[in-house]
């Protein structure tokens, strides 16, 4: 019995599950791989793709689906965790620098600064209070010893696996922090930008409350744009970017008058990116 005959046999729900962590692996396929993969018709796939795509775990496109982002579209948290790893590590590893005992800090529901929290995890830094929406780092600080973990409510997303809305930006508002580390999905001519509304309401409210924000990316946010202005790359007392940012790249943010800092990346291994 072939692998494609064997997932005809499965439900829809556990087929749909499979077709799912295959283009979080993959980034994107066909609708004609997937039927061939999955031993169904191109019409099953289309209905299992509606349904993954309602889900917010894909975007359908013409002809097959995404898990990769675009100007408009944010890709699926799950997707985000897998992506630019070594990069994300770096940059979080020189945002510690910024952390000393006994302060406030806030991390958006970003993987980058989900690398912050897994070093925060370590227990080298405390006591500590950390502020977050981010569902992913409540899990990995609930139990933290030294760290007094606040989370932030409002209407869970699972898209982001975060907490959003106005009940969201109003608990961010009744705060003041130390420090809030943020990433975004593109920096382009001076601005942090994002895909998303909802999120950005939120990300602003986090940078209103900090004494000082530094905002985390991987290279390949640079010299791109998505569909809303954040915030001017001047609100950002540092930008931290990894070592696979282009001459060009960093030109613009010194014409720009950012303030930033490159920091090395160990190993090696350019995944696909623009997600924060």
């Amino acid at each position: 019995m072939n692998r494609g005959t064997n997932h005809a046999q499965q439900g829809p729900a556990a087929r749909q599950a499979a077709m799912a962590e295959q283009v979080l692996a993959d980034g994107s396929a066909t609708a004609a791989e997937l039927a061939e993969r999955f031993g169904v018709s191109v019409m099953t796939i289309h209905r299992d793709l509606d349904e993954l795509e309602r889900q917010g775990i894909v975007r359908k496109s013409r002809g097959g689906v995404t898990a990769q982002p675009s100007g408009v579209f944010e890709s699926n948290v799950q997707y985000r965790l897998k992506t630019m790893r070594a990069e994300k590590a770096a940059v979080a590893e020189h945002a510690m620098k910024s952390i000393e005992p006994g302060m406030a800090i806030m991390l958006d529901d970003s993987t980058s600064t989900l690398e912050i929290a897994r070093r925060l995890r370590l227990g080298e830094v405390t006591p500590l209070t950390v502020v977050t929406n981010f569902l992913e780092a409540i899990n990995l600080l609930s139990d933290q010893r030294g760290i007094h973990l606040m989370a932030l409510g409002g209407d869970y997303d699972p898209l982001h696996s975060s907490f959003l809305g106005v009940s969201c930006v109003e608990a961010v508002q009744s705060l003041r922090v130390d420090v809030c580390f943020a990433s975004t999905s593109a920096v382009h001519g001076g601005y942090a930008y994002h895909q998303e509304q909802h999120i950005v309401s939120v990300k602003r409210a986090m940078l209103d409350s900090a004494a000082r924000n530094v905002l985390l990316i991987d290279h390949t946010k640079l010299s791109r744009a998505a569909l809303h202005r954040v915030v001017p790359l001047a609100r950002f007392d540092l930008l931290l970017v990894d070592d696979g940012a282009s001459a060009e790249a960093l030109r613009d943010l010194d014409e720009h008058k950012v303030r930033y800092e490159v920091c090395a990346t160990k190993g090696s291994g350019h995944d696909p990116a623009g997600a924060t």
